[in-house]
């Protein structure tokens, strides 16, 4: 059975797949510096028979491998799509790691086992998922627009999928007001850190005029300097969220009036910069479930129902273009938090090598039943144009 030879090529590349996660785990790179990792990942690719493109997008540590195997430009084009950033001060505390090592797994036992299969194959290297959202600036550069699906992978407490995550807009704000000493001249100065902790009152308040689904954060970025001396200039960094990225949108813009009103109030001046805007997903139940049925089949464990509501991520812009989804694969303990030390403690563990597998296994197995059966790619493009419009 080909699916057989294909889970028994990727058992077979086990030991240097996962000489790739651990290597990539004990280097961690992030924010679009992740050049060590794209090293590792393009040379394995290039090594395979892949022909890599790097840099690409602006972004020197993205890249793009693509196999055509026989067959014209109407076959199946899937493409899996792989992180490698790690966060700053924790390391691998999202498991990124393990990502492209399950791609390039699943992509090479394709590769090999598929040879009389009509496709295209397009593994992509995403970086700073975690900061700036890579996959942003690829697609604004024309990249991702030349497969029909994107496949991931993620280690998780569960073995699962996803329907729904949050779309997001962050903004770092910084007021700008006039010194002067607290106690001898106070009426000289206008404080900018006043305008500051207007803006966080602004956003307490809005928070019972949005809807239920809407999440407000906000923090202090730069300390404003001694209490005997008025601040003439504070940061704050605000992240809003919501499963709407249209509603976010007028949220967003609730936000920046309240930003000007509190610069206003304080009288003092305000500069909003906003970060790229990350969108909520557009589920696709059909190639969840698809992913699903083959981690159980590679014999993945702890697996569950999908998740009902995640926090953001660019693969969310992705899925307003293509259908796209994101097999989990258990490695640590269910409850487990992402972004933590025992994702980190968790890295390198068996559990972890066998998340690599298990996960190259289950995007692999999917990628063969939409080259194997034309039927599921159409219905997975169906239900895609079907709830584009729905989740906005």
């Amino acid at each position: 059975m080909l699916k057989e030879r294909i889970f028994e090529e990727i058992d077979r590349q086990k030991e240097r797949l996962c000489e790739m996660a651990d290597t990539i785990f004990d280097h961690p790179e992030c924010d679009g510096e992740e050049m060590m990792a794209a090293d590792l990942l393009c040379g394995y690719l290039a090594e395979n028979g892949f022909s890599v493109e790097r840099p690409i997008a602006g972004l020197k540590s993205a890249f793009r491998a693509v196999y055509h195997s026989v067959g014209n430009g109407a076959a199946p084009r899937i493409g899996l799509l792989c992180e490698y950033d790690a966060l700053a001060g924790l390391g691998h505390g999202c498991g990124h790691h393990m990502q492209g090592p399950a791609c390039l797994g699943a992509a090479v036992a394709l590769k090999n086992c598929c040879r009389d299969q009509a496709f295209t194959l397009v593994v992509y290297g995403t970086p700073a998922e975690e900061t700036f959202g890579g996959k942003i600036n690829m697609m604004e550069a024309g990249y991702l627009k030349d497969i029909d699906v994107a496949l991931m992978m993620h280690g998780g407490p569960d073995t699962c999928t996803d329907i729904r995550c949050l779309a997001l807009s962050s903004f770092d704000v910084t007021f700008h007001g006039k010194k002067a000493h607290a106690a001898i001249m106070p009426e000289e100065g206008r404080s900018a850190f006043d305008a500051l902790l207007l803006a966080f009152q602004g956003v307490e308040f809005l928070r019972e005029h949005v809807r239920d689904d809407v999440r407000m954060h906000y923090t202090v970025k730069n300390l404003p300097g001694p209490e005997n001396v008025v601040p003439s200039e504070a940061v704050g960094s605000f992240a809003l969220r919501s499963f709407s990225r249209d509603y976010l949108d007028q949220v967003a813009k609730r936000f920046r009036d309240i930003v000007r009103g509190a610069a206003l109030m304080a009288g003092v001046t305000c500069e909003i910069a906003e970060k790229p805007a990350l969108a909520n997903k557009v589920p696709n139940l059909t190639l969840n479930d698809l992913l699903v049925e083959n981690a159980r089949l590679a014999g993945a464990p702890g697996i569950t129902p999908p998740r009902e509501r995640t926090g953001s991520t660019d693969f969310g812009n992705v899925m307003h273009e293509l259908p796209g989804s994101c097999i989990r694969i258990k490695f640590v303990p269910s409850g487990t938090s992402s972004h933590s030390k025992d994702y980190v403690e968790a890295g390198k563990t068996e559990a972890a090598h066998s998340c690599v597998v298990y996960g190259a296994k289950a995007m692999a197995g999917a990628s063969l039943d939409m080259l194997t059966d034309c039927k599921i790619m159409e219905s997975i493009k169906r239900e895609f144009a079907e709830k584009r419009e729905l989740y906005r």
